[in-house]
C-alpha cells in the first residue's frame, strides 16, 4: 500500500501541552462534526487491544482539513460549534507524536498516519508529515481516531474539559448562554460553546457561554485555558440580568446574606445583578427585602409579615438604598420595611370620632391645635386633615399601639388617637411629633427623623423663651414666623428630648 506524505509544517510545538489536551482537541472536533452534520452522538471508548477510540458518525476526516485555514461553515455557526482555524487538530497529533502515542485515523475518504520525514526539498530538516494511505474501510461512517499508548486518566482528564461529561446541570438557558449548577465542592466553570475555559473560586454558578463577544474571540487563544475573566464577565452578568429562573435568583439571593459574614459570592458583588435577583424574586413571591440591623431592629414587623406568608430575604445596605422605590418586574413595588408600612396602614380601618361627638373637655383640648401648631412652626402644607379615632393599629415597625400616625396622600392625614385628647400635653406631644413626619418625611428610628425632631424642638424652646421676654398678655403663635426656624442639629436621644420637653409643657 503506497503511503503519500503530507507536511503538517510542524516540528515542534505546544510543550506545555500535555496529552489530555491533545485528546481534548480530538473530542472538540469529533463533538463540531456532530453538531455540524447532525449525527448521532460521539463515541470514547477503550477496545480489547487497550487502544482507545474517538469515533464520530459525521463525513468522514480527510487529509485535506489538516491544511490550516478558516474553516467558513464553522465560522457561519460560531454559536455551536469549538473549533474555526483547523489550527488544534495538527496540535493534537503533533503532541501526541511527542509523547510517543501512536494515532490512526479511520475514514471512508482515507487512512492517516502520522510520520518522521524530511522537508520536502531540505533533507537536512525533519518535520511532521501525514502518511496517507487509501481507506481500509469504505463502508466506514464518520471518523474513527485511535491512540495507542493512551491510558484512563489522561482520557478522563481531555474529558473533564467539556461541559457534556462534566455532569453540571442547566438552571436557566438565555440567549447567551447557560447558567449552571456547579458541582460541589468544586470551583465553578467557565465554559465556551461547551469547552472549558477558565475557573472561579468564588462563582455561585458555572456558565456555557454561548454567544461570544469580539474581546472573548481574542482572548480565545490556542491553549483554550486560563482565559481571563475581564473576558467573559461581562456575558456572565448579561445572563444572569436576562435570567427569569426562580432556582437562580434565590440562590442570589440567599447569597447576599453572605455579606454579613464576607462570605458572599463575587456574581453578587455587581449591584445591577444582585438588584435585578431582587426583582425577580419580588414578582415571583411574596417577600420582604431587610438588612441584617433591621432584622433586630424590627423583630416585630418582620414576624408580622412572616405571619402573613412574607419570606424574609437579608440584603446587604447598599442593596437596601438601590432598592428603595424600585418595582418588581411586574410592577409592584418590591417590600421593604417602608412599603411593609404602607401596606399596612392602607389595610387598616380607623373608628373616626366626629367632632361633635367628643366631650366638651376633649373638645377644649382639641381646639387648641391651632397655637400648638403655630408654636411648632406652623402646620406643614401638605397635612390637609387633623382626625381623631377611637381605635389604632399596631405600628408596623416596632409592634407598639401608636397614639398617632401621619399619613401621605391626596389629601395628607394626621390621625391621633383619642385618648391623646386628655390633656393639652398629651395633645401637643403626639401633634408635634407627627408634624415633623409630615414636614421632614422621614420615618421614627432613624438618624433624619432625629435631626427634624430636634429643628422642632428647637423651635418651640425658642418660643418658651420669649414668652418669657414678652409683655403680659402675649399669645405663643404671636411670637415666632415659620420663616424663624432654625437649621438641623443632630441630637441622638430622642426619648430624652420629649421627656425635656414634656416636662417644660406641663409648666
Amino acid at each position: 500500500m503506497d503511503e503519500r506524505f503530507f507536511d503538517l509544517n510542524i516540528k515542534q510545538i505546544l510543550e506545555g501541552w500535555g496529552i489530555e489536551h491533545a485528546i481534548r482537541e480530538l473530542i472538540a472536533n469529533a463533538l463540531d462534526e456532530q453538531i455540524l452534520s447532525k449525527t448521532a452522538d460521539i463515541q470514547i471508548f477503550e477496545d480489547e487491544r487497550g487502544r482507545w477510540h474517538i469515533r464520530d458518525f459525521g463525513r468522514g476526516l480527510c487529509y485535506e482539513h489538516l491544511t490550516q485555514n478558516e474553516n467558513a461553515e464553522k465560522l457561519a455557526n460560531p454559536s455551536r460549534v469549538i473549533g474555526k482555524f483547523g489550527v488544534g487538530l495538527k496540535d493534537a497529533l503533533a503532541t501526541l507524536n511527542r509523547n510517543h502515542i501512536d494515532v490512526q485515523v479511520e475514514s471512508s475518504r482515507g487512512h492517516i498516519a502520522i510520520r518522521t520525514a524530511p522537508k520536502h526539498g531540505f533533507a537536512d530538516v525533519l518535520t511532521l508529515h501525514a502518511a496517507v494511505t487509501t481507506a481500509t474501510d469504505d463502508l466506514l461512517i464518520g471518523t474513527d481516531i485511535i491512540m495507542d499508548g493512551v491510558n484512563l486518566h489522561s482520557v478522563n482528564l481531555a474529558k473533564s474539559f467539556f461541559l457534556r461529561f462534566s455532569g453540571e446541570r442547566c438552571l436557566d438557558e438565555t440567549q447567551y448562554g447557560q447558567i449552571l449548577e456547579k458541582i460541589f465542592g468544586q470551583p465553578a466553570r467557565v465554559y465556551v460553546n461547551g469547552l472549558l475555559v477558565a475557573e472561579e473560586g468564588n462563582f455561585v454558578f458555572s456558565y456555557n457561554i454561548t454567544s461570544l463577544t469580539s474581546a472573548m474571540r481574542r482572548a480565545l487563544n490556542r491553549e483554550r485555558s486560563n482565559v481571563g475573566r475581564t473576558a467573559y464577565s461581562d456575558r456572565v452578568k448579561s445572563m444572569l440580568l436576562t435570567s427569569s429562573s426562580n432556582d437562580v435568583m434565590s440562590a442570589l439571593a440567599a447569597d447576599l446574606a453572605g455579606f454579613e459574614y464576607g462570605t458572599e459570592h463575587d456574581e453578587v458583588r455587581w449591584t445591577d445583578v444582585a438588584t435585578h435577583a431582587c426583582k425577580i424574586l419580588g414578582s415571583q413571591d411574596k417577600i420582604l427585602f431587610v438588612t441584617a440591623s433591621e432584622l433586630v431592629t424590627a423583630r416585630d414587623s418582620t414576624d408580622f409579615a412572616v405571619s402573613q406568608g412574607c419570606r424574609i430575604i437579608t440584603i446587604p445596605d447598599n442593596i437596601r438604598r438601590t432598592l428603595s422605590g424600585l418595582t418588581d418586574s411586574s410592577g409592584t413595588p418590591l417590600r421593604d420595611l417602608s412599603v411593609l408600612r404602607q401596606e399596612w396602614n392602607q389595610g387598616f380601618e380607623f373608628k373616626f370620632v366626629e367632632l361633635n361627638n367628643l366631650s366638651e373637655s376633649e373638645r377644649i383640648v382639641f381646639e387648641r391645635w391651632p397655637s400648638i401648631a403655630k408654636l411648632g412652626g406652623g402646620m406643614p402644607a401638605n397635612v390637609k386633615e387633623i382626625k381623631i379615632s377611637e381605635t389604632m393599629r399596631p405600628d408596623a415597625i416596632n409592634g407598639d399601639n401608636i397614639i398617632g400616625l401621619w399619613i401621605p396622600g391626596n389629601p395628607g392625614m394626621i390621625v391621633l388617637k383619642r385618648c391623646r385628647l386628655a390633656s393639652v400635653t398629651d395633645l401637643a406631644g403626639t401633634l408635634l411629633h407627627e408634624m415633623v413626619h409630615a414636614r421632614s418625611g422621614f420615618s421614627d428610628v432613624s438618624r433624619q427623623f432625629e435631626c427634624a425632631l430636634t429643628e422642632m424642638l428647637g423651635v418651640v424652646a425658642s418660643s418658651r423663651v420669649e414668652i418669657a421676654r414678652a409683655p403680659a398678655g402675649t399669645k405663643p403663635e404671636e411670637l415666632l414666623a415659620p420663616s424663624e426656624m432654625p437649621q438641623f442639629v443632630q441630637h441622638k436621644n430622642k426619648s430624652s428630648l420629649f421627656s425635656r420637653f414634656k416636662a417644660w409643657f406641663r409648666k
